[in-house]
């Protein structure tokens, strides 16, 4: 999402970085190409404007003249201003009561249905609790009948609503979850292709008569200032406290994340970056702050690691590896499962410091390529997947046709996969897994490692 902004402003600061001295105006033309990468970014103007300030402010301060390195001084100045306006710190999911009630609001396409079920995901597996979910969309079955097909894979209990009225859905859903003793009671509610008069009393009414702990916006990434001028409106009706950015996955210049704090004075409490309904991470500004100044996110790094890994699968690889015996073809696949999950190869390199997008994008590492190769292992038969050497060029030709690709493309995976297979045998010789692992494998610490390492 932060890509272009990151590229500007990492850009910018990087010129300062490492100065022993800056003169006021290295100090002035950095702030203005900072404002301008902001603008650029669809970041609100009052935002942009009152950010510049403060860091002018500060940098011509005794903060960085005084400072043995004034260049990474002033680099810790936008990275604390970058946080200020993004919230300070992590804000958590307020609970009241049981159950507490969360209402979500927004415009149609926001993302709402989908943000429903991820977070009713994300507060069954955080909290181990009961959540309830229910929609009061009236006008659109399609929106009941998707809430309730993702409610159904995650094994979370949907009400059918038996009225045609929002409120009236809203009040019995309250009673069902009082009565059942859940924990969580998640109110989706119907979404307008703009703010009107209509949408804003029905959710007026709804939050009076269920008094959520949380009433939540959802903000699509994708629209600009758009998103900002409805997050006001929306603001300006209802107590909101806090917003949740969907999309943020897309292509969105990132001025959205920088503008709703600022402008509603609301918290951004989780953020959507994928379909999955595993694609739902708490908000944390600093983090934030890190990523787009290019410095990445280790720990949330680390934290999609340990959730979305499966570490039976990545111990019993690394078990593999350190016998000596080589990868086959459903290990290979089970480590391009693994990618996908972690949501895939541009999330991960988001969070990863010093990693240029672009270069990687250059390389040919894209979430197409991972599909692909996915395809091919699994139109070969079982034998082939775990004898790999028996694929000859008939073979390699009906495995072509089955993934709908070319035998070059089957060639060229299975170069990579000896590639691999070699590379972590060498790694088992001469104690190189404990190296690679950090340990997490040896004699008392079997199984306790951190995953996916």
């Amino acid at each position: 999402m932060f890509q272009n902004l990151t590229e500007r402003l990492s850009g910018v600061v990087q010129k300062l970085r490492g100065r022993g001295r800056i003169s006021e105006d290295n100090v002035r033309d950095t702030v203005r190409r900072i404002r301008m990468a902001l603008l650029e970014a669809d970041v609100a103007l009052p935002v942009a404007k009152t950010f510049v300030e403060r860091v002018l402010s500060r940098a011509l301060g005794e903060e960085v003249a005084q400072s043995l390195d004034p260049g990474q001084a002033f680099v810790k100045i936008v990275n604390d201003e970058l946080i200020t306006v993004l919230g300070g710190e992590a804000a958590e999911i307020r609970r009241a009561g049981r159950p507490s009630t969360v209402l979500l609001v927004g415009l149609q396409g926001a993302g709402k249905t989908t943000t429903a079920a991820k977070l009713a995901k994300y507060l069954s597996a955080n909290g181990k609790a009961r959540v309830l979910l229910v929609s009061t969309d009236v006008y659109r079955p399609a929106a009941r009948a998707q809430l309730a097909t993702l409610a159904q894979s995650l094994d979370i209990t949907c009400l059918e609503p038996a009225s045609d009225d929002p409120v009236a859905i809203a009040e019995t859903a309250l009673a069902e979850a009082t009565r059942g003793g859940y924990a969580w009671l998640i109110v989706d509610t119907a979404g307008r292709l703009h703010v009107d008069e209509a949408l804003m009393n029905e959710v007026g009414a709804m939050q009076a008569a269920v008094r959520p702990a949380e009433t939540l916006f959802i903000v699509d990434a994708m629209a600009g200032q758009d998103a900002v001028n409805s997050a006001r409106a929306f603001h300006d009706a209802l107590e909101l406290t806090g917003a949740i950015l969907t999309k943020a996955d897309g292509d969105a210049r990132g001025g959205v994340a920088l503008s709703v704090r600022e402008v509603t004075g609301v918290p951004i409490k989780f953020v959507g970056s994928g379909e999955n309904l595993d694609a739902l991470d708490r908000f944390v500004p600093a983090r934030m702050a890190s990523r787009i100044l290019g410095m990445g996110d280790v720990v949330g790094l680390v934290e999609t690691v340990q959730r979305k890994v499966d570490q039976r699968t990545a111990e019993k690889v690394a078990r593999k590896v350190k016998r000596g015996r080589e990868l086959d073809l459903e290990d290979f696949r089970g480590q391009l499962e693994q990618l996908q999950q972690l949501g895939g190869i541009d999330s991960l390199i988001d969070k990863l410091p010093g990693v240029n997008p672009a270069a990687v994008a250059q390389a040919g590492f894209d979430e197409r390529q991972v599909r692909r190769q996915i395809g091919i292992i699994n139109a070969m038969t079982l034998k082939e997947r775990r004898q790999p050497r028996l694929i000859d060029g008939s073979r390699k030709r009906r495995i072509a046709a089955g993934a709908g690709l070319a035998v070059q493309d089957v060639n060229r995976l299975l170069k990579q996969h000896k590639t691999l297979a070699k590379t972590m045998k060498r790694v088992s010789k001469a104690g190189g897994v404990e190296r690679l692992l950090g340990g997490s494998l040896g004699p008392q610490g079997m199984g306790r490692g951190r995953p996916g390492r």
